[in-house]
């Protein structure tokens, strides 16, 4: 079955982990032990009824605050497609575990509650879901049993969010009236709000179409592994295909170094093949030893990366300490691990009114804004508007060893 990849984003408390429990438990994908585990839970909480929220929030300060902190990747499969749930937290605080969830995502979930409307941290996290180039945005305007399951309450928070996305680069906007905590809409249509002909949430991941959205074109193979040959042929090169797909015999090149070779032998899962598409992992063997290195990019001859130093990114601070020009940090693409240097903060985006900021020339925590970059050593590179795997990279403190920002390179 195709997997498909979503998270849950919006603003705190407005349901993503109720939603995700209601999906899980109505879908019958939680195990008995684990529904007895939360019931026990709930009880001790002193609640009434199922604690749904306790499916995903499982780390003790979460249960204790009532809050989601970190990421909780949840796993289930419906007779049509496998999925893998990235319940995010929706605190200022915490945007960060929110884009790291979010990075991989075919789809996002955008929680709102009806009687507070587009928030702040809504707006936040709706533009790193553009950013971060999610193809599918579900806007799940919650809570619709507190406000009487009112279509006017729904069109009107609608109309917000549709003002605000006009300029995001969101081509796919779904909107859906739900209620996480009663289920209606959730998993099942609900008999309370006739005037919604649309379709549940579960029936929209089910159906939406994601298989075009990968790029299919230009082959990307970023080398994880290189494994000599037990017959003393040229070593095999092993990594995840991150964008097109490649076939026996062509010709290929390895870069940054740019040394040409065709592919001998393609191997997927141990067996033989003739050709492999995205995103299956694979090795392949070269007709010659094109000096290929772990962190190396193998793309076809005429259809190449961009290769350099120099990095022109959007990037998203993650960390306490500021970020500005001369800071010097590591930067993690793939396998690639190297030193940088900021060279300049071009701008920062007002979340509120997504304008440019030029004056300020500093990024603070949860910042996002535009950095120019200079490697110390080549890295072989697309647009992150072409390919999410080669053209996204991680800043690393060296100091501390915390990621304190994630990039997509423009």
């Amino acid at each position: 079955m195709e997997l498909m990849r979503f998270t849950t984003a919006g603003s705190v408390d407005d349901g993503k982990s109720t939603l995700v429990g209601r999906l899980l438990y109505d879908s019958k994908s939680i195990f008995q032990d684990q529904l007895d585990a939360v019931e026990r839970a709930s009880r001790a909480m002193g609640g009434e009824g199922l604690n749904l929220a306790l499916f995903t929030d499982g780390l003790r300060a979460e249960r204790e605050q009532g809050i989601t902190i970190d990421v909780a990747y949840r796993y289930f499969a419906t007779p049509r497609r496998k999925f893998i749930i990235a319940d995010t937290p929706g605190h200022l605080q915490f945007t960060r575990n929110m884009a790291t969830g979010a990075s991989t995502a075919d789809l996002a979930i955008l929680l709102v509650d009806v009687r507070h409307g587009v928030q702040e941290q809504t707006r936040r996290h709706a533009f790193v879901a553009s950013l971060l180039r999610i193809p599918h945005l579900v806007l799940c305007v919650n809570k619709m049993d507190l406000v009487g399951w009112s279509q006017e309450a729904f069109l009107r928070v609608r109309e917000q969010f549709e003002e605000f996305s006009e300029r995001l680069e969101v081509s796919d906007v779904t909107y859906v009236p739900i209620s996480a905590l009663l289920g209606d809409n959730v998993v099942d249509p609900s008999s309370r709000m006739p005037w919604y002909n649309g379709r549940p949430v579960l029936q929209h991941l089910e159906e939406v179409h994601i298989a075009s959205d990968r790029n299919r074109v230009d082959f990307r193979l970023p080398v994880q592994l290189v494994i000599d040959d037990v017959e003393g042929g040229t070593p095999w090169i092993a990594g995840t295909i991150a964008s097109g797909g490649i076939r026996v015999g062509e010709e290929v090149c390895a870069l940054p170094s740019g040394e040409v070779a065709r592919v001998r032998s393609l191997s997927v899962g141990g067996r033989l093949v003739t050709e492999a598409q995205v995103p299956l992992s694979v090795s392949l063997q070269l007709d010659r030893d094109a000096g290929v290195s772990r962190g190396s990019v193998i793309a076809r001859t005429g259809n190449r990366p961009e290769c350099g130093t120099g990095i022109d990114a959007t990037v998203c601070w993650m960390a306490r300490e500021r970020l500005q020009a001369g800071r010097e940090l590591l930067l993690h693409q793939g396998a690639v691990r190297t030193r940088c240097t900021v060279e300049r903060v071009r701008y920062r985006i007002d979340i509120d009114t997504l304008h440019r900021d030029d004056v300020v020339g500093v990024l603070e925590l949860n910042d996002i804004g535009r950095v120019s970059l200079r490697a110390s050593e080549t890295l072989a590179f697309d647009s992150y508007r072409r390919n999410r795997t080669t053209g996204s990279f991680v800043l690393v403190d060296e100091r501390t060893g915390e990621t304190a920002g994630a990039g997509m390179i423009r």
